[in-house]
């Protein structure tokens, strides 16, 4: 690939991507106190309720020492919870709170009405493509397991 193909590139096309819709979900966060990462987990626990702090750490792209402090902060805030697991001692669940709970229905809506105006901006089948083809590089981009 040559220099000037360098805005074409995949890292510069996501990170603009990134750089062009992150405000508007940025906003949302900000006005429910809550950072870009405390808002990942919070998401995973509105779908998943209680996730292990390892797997919680894999589903939000947070590393483990990082995700420590998230937890904390979460925790103080009284909008998670933390207990070890029952049955692997060396586990940490980490369990969505009655107020984790009701912060989902400040943040959601609007989170949802970005999400439409952004589908409305693009043809539902270039959507579909888009997310297709980013999850197959995602796929092809880990290491083969064995």
């Amino acid at each position: 690939m040559t220099i000037e193909q360098f805005s074409q590139s995949l890292p510069i096309l996501l990170y603009r991507t990134l750089a062009a819709i992150m405000p508007r979900f940025r906003r949302i966060f900000t006005d429910a106190g809550l950072t870009e990462q405390q808002w990942r987990v919070l998401r995973v626990l509105w779908d998943q309720h209680e996730v292990v702090f390892r797997e919680l750490a894999d589903l939000t792209l947070i590393a483990p020492p990082s995700l420590v402090g998230v937890i904390d902060r979460l925790e103080t805030r009284g909008l998670v919870s933390r207990r070890r697991s029952t049955s692997d001692r060396r586990a940490v669940d980490i369990s969505l709170t009655a107020e984790g709970r009701s912060i989902e229905k400040q943040v959601m809506p609007a989170v949802a009405s970005v999400y439409a105006d952004l589908m409305q901006s693009v043809d539902p089948i270039v959507w579909q493509q888009l997310l297709a083809g980013l999850e197959k590089v995602t796929d092809a981009s880990q290491p083969k397991r064995r």
